[in-house]
C-alpha cells in the first residue's frame, strides 16, 4: 500500500503539470489549491501546505481501494474506472461547495490526474 500511495502520489499528477506546462499555465497551482483543504488555509493556499494536504488524501484514496479490492488485483483499467469515480466525487461534488481553488482549475487534466491516479494504484497495488 504504501509503494501505490508513492507511485501515484509522485506520478499521477503529471497530466495537469504537462497541461500547465503545454499551456503556459502555474505548473504549482493544483498544489497550492490543495493547501487550502487544510484547516485555516482556505484563504492562505501554500505548496508546502498542498504538498502535506496532497499526500493525505493519497493515502486515504489509495487506502479505500486497497480496502475495496480486498486483495485482489485491482489492476490498471479498473484502477482508472475508479479514478474516473474519485474525480467525480473529488471534483464534481465536494469541490465546487467545499474546495474553490480546486473547482477554479481547469478540470480536464484534473480529471486526467484522477485517472491517472487510479490506474497507478491499480497497477501498483
Amino acid at each position: 500500500m504504501v509503494r501505490a500511495a508513492l507511485v501515484a502520489g509522485v506520478l499521477s499528477g503529471a497530466p495537469s503539470t504537462l497541461h500547465a506546462l503545454a499551456t503556459g499555465g502555474d505548473v504549482l497551482a493544483s498544489t497550492r489549491a490543495a493547501g487550502t483543504l487544510l484547516p485555516g488555509r482556505r484563504d492562505r493556499p501554500g505548496v508546502v501546505a498542498g504538498a502535506v494536504a496532497h499526500g493525505a488524501v493519497t493515502v486515504w484514496w489509495v487506502g479505500v481501494l486497497a480496502l475495496v479490492s480486498r486483495g485482489r488485483r485491482l489492476g490498471p483499467w479498473r484502477g482508472a474506472v475508479a479514478g474516473a469515480g474519485i474525480a467525480a466525487l473529488d471534483l464534481g461534488l465536494i469541490a465546487p461547495r467545499r474546495a474553490p481553488a480546486i473547482a477554479a482549475l481547469p478540470q480536464a487534466p484534473q480529471w486526467a490526474d484522477h485517472l491517472a491516479f487510479g490506474a497507478l494504484v491499480g497497477a501498483t497495488l
